[in-house]
């Protein structure tokens, strides 16, 4: 039985890439790509009410998390908010202990970083598509750190809200506030809000602090 993908990534060559190495796979077939979250909601609607009889707009989502606008992690919150049946796949460029605990958190069913073996996406797309999680050795060891850590014992930046970690993340790598706010689709003003929460929150004064905190952490390159 064939598995229906949609690939939603805002780099087209990575998109090629991908539907190729699911392509080789020869039980996955792309049945649609979107660039952005307009793109994706346009497709799976069309998707949707287009079949005959009506089915899931496909049978698993590879979405990426950097996306324009909203990002992957908002369109995993608004996809489990309505109820969709489609499962999530997430691959990113963002290591698995920046991310990956907050996309499963947030419903996604699995998680592959694109710079591992690509055969590791189509191992996944195949354990998605069945109904099963798909996490990597490093994910699985997350998951046991955090359940067996201390009561109360969180590292400040696992208390950030998605949007407060895009932001940390992105001015850790340099990026100015005008150039964040083009890459989230907000105003300059709104992300000079998120960096003031994060600063707060991680107890920090200034940028050059927080691309310490966030090097320390693991969460940017050196």
């Amino acid at each position: 039985m064939m598995i229906d993908v949609i690939l939603c990534d805002d780099h087209a060559l990575i998109r090629r890439g991908i539907r190729d190495t699911l392509g080789d796979a020869g039980d996955i077939r792309v049945v649609g790509e979107a660039g952005d979250y307009g793109e994706l909601r346009a497709l799976m609607r069309q998707r949707t009410v287009d079949a005959a009889p009506p089915r899931n707009a496909c049978d698993v989502l590879v979405l990426d998390i950097n996306l324009p606008g909203r990002s992957g992690l908002d369109v995993l919150h608004a996809l489990k908010d309505e109820g969709s049946p489609v499962k999530v796949l997430i691959v990113s460029m963002y290591p698995e202990d920046q991310y990956a605990i907050r996309a499963l958190r947030a419903g996604a069913f699995g998680y592959v970083n694109k710079g591992g073996d690509p055969q590791l996406i189509v191992q996944a797309v195949r354990t998605v598509a069945q109904g099963r999680k798909y996490v990597t050795p490093e994910i699985a060891q997350m998951l046991v750190e955090s359940l067996t850590a201390p009561a109360g014992v969180e590292q400040a930046h696992q208390k950030l809200s998605d949007r407060e970690m895009q932001t940390l993340t992105l001015i850790a790598s340099g990026k100015r506030l005008s150039d964040i706010a083009d890459a989230l689709t907000l105003s300059p003003k709104t992300v000079s809000v998120y960096r003031a929460r994060v600063l707060e929150k991680l107890g920090l004064s200034n940028n050059a602090e927080l691309t310490v905190y966030a090097i320390r952490n693991g969460l940017v390159g050196d």
